[in-house]
């Protein structure tokens, strides 16, 4: 490693010259950086926990040793001697480059062998890039709560355990990609990971290093991304981790900075110092290099932007240029790969690539479209006509950035209640609109991420400390709700004209954004000659009907209608074609609307005419009175 870069954030793979490091020829290097520490020494089982005397090896405080009979598996710490302890002389750390840890409230590190475990993903590593044109559906999921294992004492299964069940459900439930909240190494079960005190530890709730790897190499054996949430922002304030790690705020501002404390309580990263940036960049290339995630999302990133979060205080600059630093670095060393933004500011060019000024994100979660979007549904639809164009908005200013839509854990917790739960009305109601609100979601352009729990429409906001509620399976209209989930997933996914352009404006148009006094809206997505037909009904009325006029259109296939009675709804499954009355500006069908409804359907065009030859006798015996064509949708 350039110590010299290092020391100026340039860095990317501090992590493999700082930590511990199995030799070759037998026994671990170790290494620190303590540079206003009075001495380090090591202490570590293979001396019986008896102080090892670490040599300062550069100026800047660089501390190093090497144990002979030291191995994999053991638990060492850094003892580190300060003045400024104050009342103590030294404290005991765990690495801050560590690969292992114990599991809480214990708080040892623990030498693991890097490079002992193989993957065996060569063929999706190859073939994983060009996701801007592919759908993207990820499933966001939290490892200690998802399902619990009755056979171990916390509800826990370990990470190769987890593997062949979450890989099955995902695919079974059209879900490509994985996303996992935070699994560095934490004290808390109630930060769900998101304070961390070993930033390069898989945490051991679940297991070590081999086991998250073989987890990461089973989903994309499986042809199943995996995404992992990094936080790059604050760390937790335990006095064993980096917190005054020798002494003095290393990694954090000064105490007498307001800005050293973020609003959860954490210690905020001080991202002008270079050995910080350096060891934040480094963790996140270590994520994507070590263990193939194939790609991060990093958490509060508003935070980044302005300091606290807040742009009445202004732009944090030196933060910005980490930010933008990180992200250049890590596109260059995994082009490939995704880098994903939870921002909720109005910063402009989050996705744009820095050398065109941006700060280098493939993806910035579309905050607005989703609390527009919920905010409507929980509106009483005699007020959703004055409240119409909160769906309209997301399509004015959504191609000012790559926007991915979330309804992430966030939005199932601290009393905001769960999706199902925010739609207005009693219990029947709720799941007509839910199943609405979906295909709006899915038909939206954007890539997707669901929380696990709301494919269920789950009722109890979630929690660390319970599994989900997999009993709601058997009452039928979940269970019609989570088959309708699984459909318009498949869809999604075998759908291109719902990903493939995305970020195209020729990949959407309005067909009808003005019927605010009945809630209905349509418009049409598109990809090469694919072309399908979205028209939703958000009002509780009855016996509405609707006429769309579609340009180019000779007939409509429909191919879901959330209303469906197998998906508990009161309408007929048919996949009938509908065929069009042609007028000047295009093919015109009248569709019966039931309420808190949405229907897709296949446009096909005057090209493909010769294959409706059939239908359109059929359509000509019904006028003259001979014969009928049943036209349900």
């Amino acid at each position: 490693m350039d110590i010299h870069q290092f020391f100026l954030g340039n860095v990317f793979h501090a992590y493999t010259f700082f930590g511990a490091h199995v030799q070759e020829n037998g026994g671990v290097v170790f290494r620190t950086l303590a540079p206003n520490a009075e001495k380090v020494s090591l202490i570590c089982e293979a001396n019986h926990w008896e102080e090892i005397p670490m040599e300062k090896t550069h100026d800047g405080g660089i501390y190093t040793c090497t144990v002979k009979n030291a191995i994999p598996g053991m638990m060492y710490k850094y003892r580190i001697y300060s003045e400024h302890y104050g009342d103590v002389a030294f404290i005991d750390h765990c690495d801050p480059y560590g690969f292992g840890m114990q599991l809480r409230p214990e708080t040892a590190s623990i030498i693991r062998d890097e490079n002992s475990y193989h993957f065996q993903d060569g063929e999706w590593m190859e073939r994983r890039g060009g996701h801007l044109e592919r759908p993207v559906n990820i499933y966001e999921v939290h490892f200690g709560s998802w399902r619990t294992n009755p056979n171990n004492p916390n509800g826990w299964y370990r990470y190769e355990e987890l593997a062949p069940m979450l890989i099955a459900y995902a695919k079974k439930n059209g879900y490509n990609y994985i996303e996992c909240m935070p699994l560095s190494e934490h004290p808390a079960d109630c930060s769900w990971g998101y304070q961390n005190t070993g930033f390069y530890s898989p945490t051991a709730r679940y297991g070590d290093v081999d086991g998250l790897k073989k987890f990461v190499d089973l989903c994309h054996r499986n042809g199943i991304g995996v995404i992992m949430d990094f936080v790059p922002v604050h760390f937790a304030v335990d006095g064993y981790a980096l917190a005054r790690y020798d002494g003095t705020p290393l990694y954090e501002y000064p105490d007498d900075n307001s800005d050293n404390y973020s609003e959860w309580g954490s210690c905020n990263f001080v991202h002008s110092r270079g050995e910080v940036c350096s060891f934040l960049q480094s963790c996140a290339n270590y994520w994507m290099t070590e263990f193939h995630f194939d790609g991060i999302r990093m958490d509060a990133v508003s935070r980044l932007i302005y300091w606290g979060g807040d742009p009445n205080r202004g732009e944090n600059l030196e933060s910005l240029t980490f930010l933008k630093r990180m992200n250049q670095g890590l596109h260059q060393l995994h082009p490939d790969a995704m880098l994903i933004a939870e921002d909720s500011t109005s910063f402009e060019g989050v996705t744009r690539p820095v050398e065109f000024g941006g700060l280098g994100f493939d993806y910035k979660w579309d905050m607005g479209w989703m609390n527009d979007t919920l905010n409507y549904f929980r509106c009483n639809p005699f007020f959703r006509g004055t409240a119409y164009h909160q769906l309209t908005f997301s399509m004015m200013y959504y191609y000012n950035e790559r926007y991915l839509l979330p309804f992430s854990h966030d939005e199932t917790v601290h009393g905001k209640a769960t999706i199902v739960q925010k739609m207005f009305g009693d219990y029947d109601q709720k799941f007509p609109q839910a199943r609405a609100l979906y295909l709006y979601m899915y038909t939206h352009p954007g890539k997707k991420l669901n929380f696990m729990g709301n494919e269920l429409g789950q009722l109890r906001e979630w929690t660390e400390e319970q599994e989900q509620d997999w009993n709601l399976l058997e009452y039928p209209i979940h269970d019609s709700f989570y088959h309708f989930m699984q459909d318009l997933n498949r869809l999604y996914l075998q759908e291109p004209a719902l990903s493939q352009w995305d970020y195209r404006r020729e990949g959407f148009c309005w067909i009808d954004c003005h019927q605010e006094e009945r809630c209905i809206y349509a418009y049409e997505r598109r990809a090469g000659q694919e072309r399908l037909l979205v028209v939703l009904h958000f009002s509780d009325l009855q016996d509405q009907r609707y006429t769309v006029t579609v340009p180019n259109c000779l007939a409509l296939e429909p191919l879901l209608h959330t209303d469906w009675m197998c998906y508990h709804g009161t309408v007929e499954k048919s996949t009938e074609l509908l065929l069009a009355e042609p007028t000047e500006k295009g093919g015109q069908v009248t569709l019966p609307l039931a309420p808190y409804s949405g229907m897709l359907f296949r446009i096909h065009t005057s090209s493909e005419k010769s294959m409706f030859a059939p239908y359109q006798k059929a359509q000509n015996w019904k006028k003259s009175g001979t014969a009928s064509v049943r036209m349900g949708s």
